[in-house]
């Protein structure tokens, strides 16, 4: 018997109904007395907040619901952007569209996301789940649990998200929406105007035993972006890093101690410097395909049968193109920001007029499909006026496939050799790229370089058994109970065709183009943000704003023609290397099983003190988890320097390994609901909750790309042995329900975590490769001509080593050299537990206020979130600190009357750490800076004809940007502007 003392209007049990079994704790005890109670219809925006608000208020702890405002309408068109207006959760976006969730700070890995209370596979490598993939039509509710629950899966320690689906025994009769919508995407200059349709139909047997509800919805988006970036990181040193190779402070990547750096950072500072600076532009289509059959029977009143098919295809389509220049850290001259953190508000750098550096631009495609299908089906029997048992399996697949005839990914580099000087300016919002010679750059300078065309895919499987139950032991209280079965298994490959030859190679390429695959098109007009003009830099720098959007398709076909084959290099399908491969079975293959068996009990007693009515419900659940991870990688062997920052790792054959893992945890919980007066409640709880594992962090087996520096190469490796996070968990929280329509609530939390997962950097000598930058050759050019600049001393090593049988002048190629060469230093990520414990705390505040029967309301919420260890920039090693720590608040007005309904809501986050990791310089932070957008939408119930509603959409209408950065606010590492979306459309509903 769970707590039903609350007060409940007819609304919130209408809704509880609608909702079903699924919602487990929070409404089930509302479920148990409708059946019998009248469904009163009421539509709209207050209609929906009103059934959110009673779902928070009879909820066994502290959370919160969204609930759709009609049959087949949604708040948003996506679920992530509607559930960011609750208090603690914000999102992450992929183009300008809602992906993600964060709740109260934890990673969006670590709150679980279930579809009607079962989990679902995923396959983004770790546990979230993408909302952008599941449309919002067919879905009636969703709730965020956020404190512990025994009957409640485990993985959420944020929270348990569950996704509610349309049951048709929820609505007796017939029920239909249909809608169409345009939307117009200001980002795109390639796209138009695209469509959605979407519809719902359910319908009841006459005496109500039983139902069919089908629902589908279709969804085209053209959408693009311009984003300014230092792809690859920053990389950073102590003060006393320099380029006096004499001295003891050298290393790659250092500047001078002298008059070529103004403001040069102290000895007791730490500096870092860009690799690159790159300029991308995408066009995107995605493909959006939702559909789902419920089939429910209810044969007497005590037993509810409901069978149900669910399937999810997007397709994601994504063209660019870019133009970037390579820092080589040779001689530069530079303008810094005063320390601590010193970065360059202009970093500029010369190549010999002999040998000018390259001038890159790329095009490249990505195609992919995700798919996911889900079949259950649910028994509920209400035994006897004691014992209620529910049956629940499901099984349900994902994967994520190549969708285009280039692979998942392809890539492919012409460059320009007449880069004598290039300099980026920091000090504005956008980096600014200059490049002597840019301007005029024509067509015949172009010459293919390197590529890449890659396949990978990933499959995951869900298989769940569930059986829960409820037995009344009085009338004040209960026990659940229940056990789950539970099979997750991930599969991912993957297979790299690669043409490593970036600093161009190749017969005499202008023969072989024509003018026309070389279509210009400008640059700084395609930003709406704006930079620095290179002040206090010698020399005039005029911006770079010029590019070939050079034809892909003939130049991909020109060189497979032209090239042959690079000795060692796989090429792909067609025989050559500019195609992806199928043969999966040659690169990387990961398999990872995870078994868990849950079993829970919980204690539900509802009392009376001093006058006052209270729920309490202790509870424990109990899980075991075993793991076992076999996968297939690449060896490597060997080592060749093909240009001044390429050193290509040869193919040393396949590895087999097979690892396992496991654990085991009882996880208690307490919550507690008192009932202060009628409009008070006051709840304090207590849970143990664990955050399992990445997928990607349990899978066995080391992976060393082929692509290196001479500073070192890179690699990753998983971990099955990882233990869950870790989280004990406090909260006490405060509402106030002061009329039918508002109510206003106040909470703390604290959660306390540890084993938290990090990734080490452990250097290995794996494989035993000789290093040819790094050796007796090297070292012998780096001292003679005082320079770390790799194009002077690989001319130094093939000036004076012609004949040594590891040094080929002609192809430009100096491999390794094991007798005088030093091994390789790989650099291997690993994930491993950190046992150290780290507090969260926080608050939340919402209210939610309708001005009486005036249509008018509003609705604000903030959250506040700290922890006491946060990332410390002065520090260059890696740190174990939790990402995605922010604050958080929502502003929503709206108005709903009289057919007429409008809302504009502002959402703002604050910065937070979003990574440890930069490209591929090693630990070093990504923040994310603060960020707002507002949107609005309205719509219009025709009333000459029933049923039929217009509406207008505005996403983003202030046009805002996001922006990254490293250490600090000036080392930007991407901006990326989108634009508003417009959508316009009609819905009809019987």
């Amino acid at each position: 018997m769970k707590n039903n003392r609350f007060v409940k209007t007819q609304i919130a049990t209408s809704l509880s109904i609608a909702i079903g079994a699924f919602a487990a704790p929070i409404v089930a005890h509302a479920a148990d007395e409708a059946k019998d109670v009248e469904v009163i219809e009421v539509t709209g925006i207050r209609a929906s907040l009103i059934k959110s608000r009673d779902l928070k208020r009879d909820s066994n702890g502290v959370a919160d619901a969204i609930s759709a405002e009609d049959i087949g309408k949604f708040p948003d068109t996506n679920l992530a952007e509607s559930m960011q207006r609750i208090a603690g959760v914000s999102i992450d976006r992929q183009n300008g569209e809602g992906s993600k969730v964060t709740v109260r700070g934890i990673p969006p890995e670590m709150n679980l996301v279930t579809l009607n209370g079962r989990q679902m596979p995923v396959t983004t490598g770790n546990r979230s789940f993408d909302f952008a993939n599941i449309a919002s039509e067919g879905v009636s509710g969703v709730v965020v649990t956020k404190t512990g629950d025994a009957s409640v899966p485990t993985g959420g320690i944020g929270s348990v998200i569950d996704i509610q689906t349309h049951k048709p025994l929820s609505h007796q009769g017939t029920k239909a929406s249909f809608g169409v919508k345009a939307v117009a995407d200001t980002s795109t200059e390639d796209g138009s105007i695209t469509p959605e349709i979407s519809g719902l139909y359910s319908t009841t047997s006459e005496d109500g035993k039983f139902g069919v509800s089908v629902s589908a919805s279709y969804q085209k988006r053209e959408s693009g972006n311009a984003q300014a970036q230092v792809g690859t990181g920053w990389r950073s040193f102590p003060g006393t890093a320099d380029t006096d190779w004499s001295g003891t402070n050298a290393t790659w990547g250092g500047v001078a101690k002298d008059s070529t750096q103004t403001n040069r950072p102290a000895d007791s500072d730490i500096y870092s410097v860009p690799q690159t600076t790159i300029y991308r532009f995408e066009e995107q289509q995605r493909t959006r395909t939702n559909a789902q059959l419920v089939l429910q029977y209810r044969p007497i009143d005590s037993v509810t049968a409901t069978l149900d098919y669910t399937m999810m295809q997007n397709d994601i389509d994504v063209q660019h193109n870019d133009i970037s220049a390579w820092y080589n850290f040779g001689t530069s001259e530079n303008v810094w920001s005063d320390g601590p953190v010193a970065t360059p508000l202009i970093y500029s750098e010369d190549y010999p007029s002999a040998s000018p550096a390259d001038l890159s631009m790329a095009r490249g495609f990505s195609a992919n499909r995700h798919e996911s299908s889900s079949i259950g089906l649910n028994v509920e029997w209400q035994v006897n006026s004691d014992l209620k048992l529910e049956l629940d399996v499901h099984s349900s697949d994902a994967s994520r496939t190549p969708n285009g005839q280039y692979g998942s990914a392809a890539n492919m580099s012409m460059a320009a050799f007449v880069r004598t000087r290039a300099a980026t300016d920091f000090t504005g919002d956008r980096p600014i790229l200059a490049v002597d010679g840019s301007e005029n750059v024509q067509w015949s300078d172009m010459r293919v370089t390197g590529s890449t065309f890659g396949n990978s895919q990933d499959a995951s499987d869900v298989s769940q058994q569930q059986v829960n139950g409820s037995y009344v032991l009085d009338e004040k209280s209960s026990i659940d109970f229940g056990v789950s079965l539970t099979s997750v298994s991930n599969h991912s490959q993957a297979i790299n065709v690669q043409r490593n030859d970036w600093g161009g190679m190749g017969v005499d390429q202008p023969s072989i183009f024509t003018e026309d695959m070389f279509p210009v098109d400008s640059i700084q007009d395609r930003f709406d943000t704006s930079g620095g003009n290179f002040n206090g830099l010698s020399g005039d720098m005029q911006a770079i704003d010029r590019m070939f959007v050079w034809d892909f398709e003939a130049i991909r076909a020109i060189a497979a023609e032209a090239y042959t084959t690079s000795a060692g290099a796989t090429p792909g399908d067609c025989g050559n290397l500019f195609c992806p491969s199928t043969n999966y079975g040659g690169d990387t293959d990961r398999f990872t099983e995870e078994n868990s068996t849950a079993v829970y009990a919980q204690y539900n007693y509802d009392g009376e003190m001093a006058g006052m009515y209270y729920g309490l419900h202790v509870g424990v659940r109990w899980e075991d988890t075993e793991v076992e991870s076999t996968s297939i990688v690449t060896a490597r062997d060997g080592a060749e320097w093909v240009s001044a920052n390429e050193v290509i790792l040869g193919d040393g054959g396949r590895v087999f390994q097979t690892q396992t893992g496991g654990y085991d945890y009882f996880l208690p919980n307490i919550n507690f609901n008192l009932e202060v007066t009628d409009d008070v409640i006051v709840r304090a709880a207590y849970s143990q909750t664990i955050g399992r594992p990445n997928y990607a962090d349990i899978q066995g087996g080391t992976v060393v790309g082929s692509l290196a520096r001479t500073s070192g190469a890179n690699g990753s490796a998983g971990n099955p042995n990882l233990l869950p996070l870790e989280s004990t968990n406090l909260d006490l929280s405060v509402e106030w329900y002061y009329s039918e329509t508002s109510y206003m609530s106040f909470g703390l939390f604290k959660k306390d975590t540890q084993n938290y997962i990090a990734n080490v950097e452990e250097n290995s000598t794996i494989y035993g490769i000789a290093n040819p930058g790094d050796g007796a050759k090297y070292n012998e050019a780096r001292l003679a001509l005082n320079t770390t600049d790799a194009v002077a001393i690989r001319d130094y090593i093939f000036a004076n080593y012609p004949n040594d049988p590891y040094v080929d002048v002609a192809n430009g190629i100096i491999t390794g050299d094991p007798a005088t060469d030093n091994i390789m230093n790989v650099a291997i990520n690993v994930p491993t537990n950190n046992d150290r414990k780290t507090p969260i705390d926080g608050m939340e505040f919402s209210i939610q206020h309708l001005f009486g029967e005036t249509g008018y309301g509003v609705i604000a919420n903030y959250t506040a979130v700290s922890t006491d260890l946060e990332y410390d920039v002065m520090n260059l090693e890696d740190q174990p600190v939790l990402t995605n720590i922010s604050d958080s608040a929502n502003l929503i007005a709206f108005y709903d009357l009289d057919g007429f309904q409008a809302r504009i809501a502002y959402n703002w986050r604050d910065e937070f750490l979003a990574s440890r990791y930069q490209g591929d310089v090693g630990p070093s932070p990504i923040f994310v800076e603060a960020y707002s957008q507002i949107d609005f939408n309205m719509s219009y119930d025709v009333s000459q004809v029933e049923g039929l509603t217009v509406f207008f959409e505005g996403i983003n209408i202030a046009n805002n940007f996001t922006r990254t950065h490293g250490r600090a606010e000036k080392q930007v590492l991407n901006l990326t502007e989108t634009g508003p979306r417009y959508n316009f459309g009609a819905r009809y509903s019987f």
